[in-house]
């Protein structure tokens, strides 16, 4: 499976986070039990939000959590059998139902907040070894979605995409600007540029082109977008090396960086050669599955040219 989402990339992201969250779900059903607690996950929300905000209602619980009010609805009807909560009125306003904890809910609540804070200590653990943080991450991914749904933004694609003219074309002197903005951009996200970066980027017909080499820009709607470069090798098992291989952000996802890895092969094979090498970086998973997708092999033996480098790949033709 983790091979599968390797491959497929943001593609499965659905399908990735609803296995996070059954395998989220299912240790929580078996850390409540290491308590001694006869609760269920997904009741979480409902009895956190009554012991820090109070007796509410149904609607004013689901607005909180961010649930539907049918769904809440479920939950409430599961822990009043289970005794946890229990209706009650507002005061002087006897239309008006709350939902209440009970007793038993109420002397829950030390052990609760000890799972909390046990969870809590485990996650900031988890977070430590991550590079990012995956709570702001779907902070922003929920923010992003609040404005424009995910399936109106696939639309505007789609519409995008129907207009959207794409050319992968030879490298001219007037796309020198982009070649270099364009791995500057990615390299920096990342590392930091290094003295052959510069070499390469400050001067590509120089460090490139007047080697025998080529580099293929792709244009969409006449702005150049992506780019790669197709490096002559003075290397007894090697024709050429496949490097600096850049997508705009703004166009990562629509076949770019596909079209140029493409096009990068294709001449290589036109011009008689054999044997291809390139040099990446394993976090770099959609690169390294577009490799793995047109054939690259990883070398068992290899010695980077860039401290960024961890993984030398090599293509038989």
């Amino acid at each position: 499976m983790i091979d599968l989402f390797d491959k497929s990339g943001v593609l499965s992201i659905g399908s990735r986070l609803r296995r996070l969250t059954e395998e989220l779900t299912r240790d929580a059903g078996e850390i409540y039990k290491m308590y001694g607690l006869d609760i269920k996950p997904k009741w979480f929300p409902v009895l956190y939000m009554l012991f820090s905000e109070g007796d509410n209602t149904v609607t004013g619980i689901a607005k909180a959590i961010g649930q539907t009010h049918p769904s809440v609805s479920t939950i409430v009807r599961e822990m009043k059998t289970a005794g946890l909560v229990s209706e009650c009125k507002a005061g002087n306003d006897r239309r008006t139902t709350l939902v209440c904890l009970t007793d038993k809910a109420k002397a829950i609540e030390p052990s609760l907040k000890t799972v909390c804070h046990d969870v809590n200590t485990v996650v900031s653990a988890i977070e430590a070894q991550a590079s990012d943080k995956l709570w702001n991450a779907i902070t922003e991914w929920e923010n992003a979605l609040s404005t424009e749904s995910f399936a109106m933004r696939v639309a505007h694609e789609k519409e995008r995409r129907a207009t959207r003219h794409v050319e992968i074309t030879d490298y001219k002197p007037e796309y020198a600007a982009a070649f270099k903005r364009l791995n500057v951009m990615w390299i920096n996200s990342l590392w930091t540029l290094e003295a052959h970066d510069f070499e390469v980027l400050n001067d590509p017909e120089t460090s490139i082109l007047s080697k025998g080499g080529y580099i293929f820009v792709a244009l969409v709607n006449g702005e150049p977008m992506g780019v790669v470069a197709l490096c002559r090798m003075q290397h007894n098992e090697y024709d050429y090396e496949i490097a600096k291989l850049a997508v705009d952000p703004a166009a990562r996802g629509t076949g770019l960086g596909d079209a140029l890895f493409r096009a990068a092969i294709a001449k290589a094979k036109s011009l008689g050669a054999k044997k291809l090498f390139l040099e990446s970086n394993t976090l770099l998973k959609p690169a390294i599955g577009l490799y793995r997708k047109f054939g690259f092999t990883e070398l068992k033996d290899y010695h980077p040219a860039y401290a960024r480098g961890d993984i030398q790949m090599e293509l038989t033709l």
